[in-house]
């Protein structure tokens, strides 16, 4: 027995040796982003363009709304704009000439009028100083005489408002009408746009929670990416490791199905223990302790790992 010692106490410190090199091993899932888009309104569902399981490019339909109300307030909005636009195009562009010819005219009819009203007042004052009408004759004629004065003033007026064209406050109100008109138009676009569900990036169709026909509840989830890239691995470090789990660590992952390791490096590690408190546990208990941590699987060997697999991840040169 004797002669053999040397050789079991080696070969026991080989063990240990081994066993003390051996990478800590901890346990998790494998995640991809998940996007959950919502239902805008509780519009019914007219097309669904997809399938559970497609994969789909950034801006891709997936899921059209109902418009509802939204298309008269489209119709609305543009009908405004639209007379905001002419409005402002008439006030930029002037009078024509037409109009002021029209407007000129007006004014030497308004002049005529004045000057039969002048001699017919003139005259029947002629004929009261004489006895031959009565004052309510004179009274009359002096009213058609001031009438005929101010339609001449407001023709005059308005012939040299033509003449002299648009001032620049009116064409102001009208380029700040467009603008008003132009922002709610937006408005109730961006607002209809969103009853038409696309893809914000390239992803895979992971769930469609409603049916075609189905009317969704507003803000509901009505359909369900998991969006392409890389893969993380969702893991919960023991307390004991805790100080070793630190962003830019390299580690290594394993997958059932695939025999060679993957590289990773770790990107998040939790302030704060999943479970007790730990100023409420003993130093047995803490040993108990988790805190969330994220891996990023940026090996090439990741690209393909479907979401929610199990994994187990290793960390080399980190003694329990």
């Amino acid at each position: 027995m004797t002669r053999f010692a040397p050789l079991a106490l080696s070969t026991l410190l080989l063990v240990a040796g081994c066993a003390k090199e051996r990478p800590v091993e901890v346990h998790g899932t494998v995640e991809r982003d998940r996007l959950e888009l919502i239902a805008e309104s509780n519009e019914r569902i007219v097309e669904i363009s997809v399938r559970e399981g497609d994969h789909v490019q950034s801006g891709a339909v997936l899921v059209r709304q109902e418009a509802g109300t939204a298309q008269p307030r489209i119709d609305q909005a543009r009908a405004a704009l639209l007379e905001a636009q002419r409005r402002l195009a008439d006030l930029e562009q002037g009078p024509r000439p037409r109009e002021i010819d029209e407007a000129r005219a007006a004014l030497g009819g308004a002049e005529s009028e004045f000057q039969t009203a002048q001699s017919e007042y003139a005259r029947v004052q002629t004929l009261v100083q004489r006895e031959l009408l009565s004052q309510s004759n004179l009274d009359q004629a002096r009213a058609a005489r001031d009438a005929a004065g101010a339609a001449r003033d407001a023709a005059r007026a308005r012939y040299e408002l033509l003449r002299q064209g648009t001032r620049t406050e009116q064409v102001a109100a009208a380029r700040a009408a467009v603008q008003r008109a132009t922002a709610a138009l937006a408005e109730v676009e961006t607002v209809a746009s969103r009853y038409t569900v696309t893809a914000p990036r390239a992803a895979l169709v992971e769930a469609l929670p409603y049916k075609l026909g189905e009317r969704p509840t507003a803000g509901r989830p009505v359909a369900i990416l998991l969006a392409d890239g890389v893969p993380y691995a969702r893991v919960y470090v023991p307390e004991p490791l805790r100080t070793k789990f630190t962003a830019g660590t390299k580690v290594e992952a394993s997958v059932d199905g695939h025999a060679e390791r993957i590289k990773g490096t770790v990107r998040y590690v939790a302030a704060e223990a999943a479970f007790t408190p730990y100023y409420a546990l003993t130093q047995k208990d803490r040993s108990r302790l988790a805190y969330l941590a994220e891996i990023t699987l940026d090996d090439p060997a990741a690209q393909a790992l479907p979401a929610g697999m199990p994994v187990q991840v290793f960390v080399p040169a980190v003694h329990p």
